[in-house]
């Protein structure tokens, strides 16, 4: 088989979780694949999809994703999905191991960030998550809005 030539990757953002970063501190990040049916592809593929409310779950050595919730495809019919059923996610069996330790033990969160194609598939980008108190979102706008002034000093004595 020859080499495929060299060419950038397309990737194509479905929706982002723009809540997660917030909510959590965000440890580490996995690309996983989705376990689809037709009917979700084709609304994926117009953008009918939102993460605000959807969570991971390691269950019996599987990950999960609960509460994603993916618009009927308008042209489905009897074959349509359920908007928010729970879908597997396609990960390699060390990454599956290690999350299983994180989640488990340590009282950590899966929480997915961004639903996307790359190269014709579905993927989403998890994240293993710790969630913040009132406190820490408060000094994380504390630094953001000193990191603002800051920059709109050094803009103002150009």
């Amino acid at each position: 088989m020859p080499p495929k030539p060299d060419t950038k990757e397309t990737v194509e953002s479905i929706a982002r979780n723009r809540r997660a970063r917030y909510d959590y501190e965000i440890l580490d990040t996995w690309e996983a694949g989705l376990v689809l049916r037709g009917t979700e592809v084709k609304s994926l593929r117009a953008g009918q999809a939102n993460l605000n409310d959807a969570f991971g779950i390691v269950r019996e050595g599987e990950v999960f994703l609960i509460n994603l919730h993916i618009a009927p495809y308008s042209h489905g019919g009897r074959d349509n999905h359920e908007p928010t059923r729970t879908r597997k996610l396609l990960m390699h069996a060390r990454e599956i191991r290690r999350l299983i330790g994180d989640v488990e033990r340590k009282g950590l969160t899966l929480v997915p960030l961004e639903l996307y194609f790359r190269e014709g598939r579905a993927k989403v980008r998890m994240a293993l998550a710790k969630g913040k108190q009132a406190h820490d979102r408060r000094d994380d706008i504390k630094k953001r809005d000193a990191e603002r002034e800051l920059a709109r000093t050094f803009r103002a004595r150009r």
